[in-house]
């Protein structure tokens, strides 16, 4: 097998071409393990060259609540009263860490996103 470290976009764009050709490889074969690690490096690759920006606090609650048809008033065991809570989403008060907490772990929101503050470069 050889594989060498994707180095440039050149190297990136070819090892794609060369996972989409080996798709339908089957496990434990040479073609599949050769599948497993261009997969691997290109996963690097990505990582390094195009990372994932967290939403801020607010866009990660608001995304929750529209996944999970919440109302603002839902939010209220979580952040407080219903005016806090209106603070909160019209970003006129920041989430204080007893808030991060209910939230994170009553509704499940990544406490990364929830500890990001807003305008904050990733």
């Amino acid at each position: 097998m050889d594989i060498a470290p994707i180095k440039s976009q050149r190297d990136y764009r070819r090892a794609l071409k060369q996972i989409e050709e080996l798709m339908n490889a089957r496990r434990n074969t040479p073609e599949g393990d050769r599948l497993d690690v261009l997969v691997t490096l290109v996963e690097a690759w990505e990582r390094k060259h195009y990372p994932l920006d967290l939403p801020d606090p607010v866009e990660a609650i608001r995304y929750h609540m529209e996944q999970n048809d919440l109302q603002p008033r839902d939010l209220i065991p979580f952040i407080g009263s219903r005016n806090r809570v209106h603070e909160v989403l019209n970003r006129k008060r920041d989430l204080t860490l007893p808030m991060i907490r209910k939230l994170h772990q009553g509704l499940g929101i990544p406490a990364e996103s929830l500890i990001k503050s807003v305008g904050e470069a990733a």
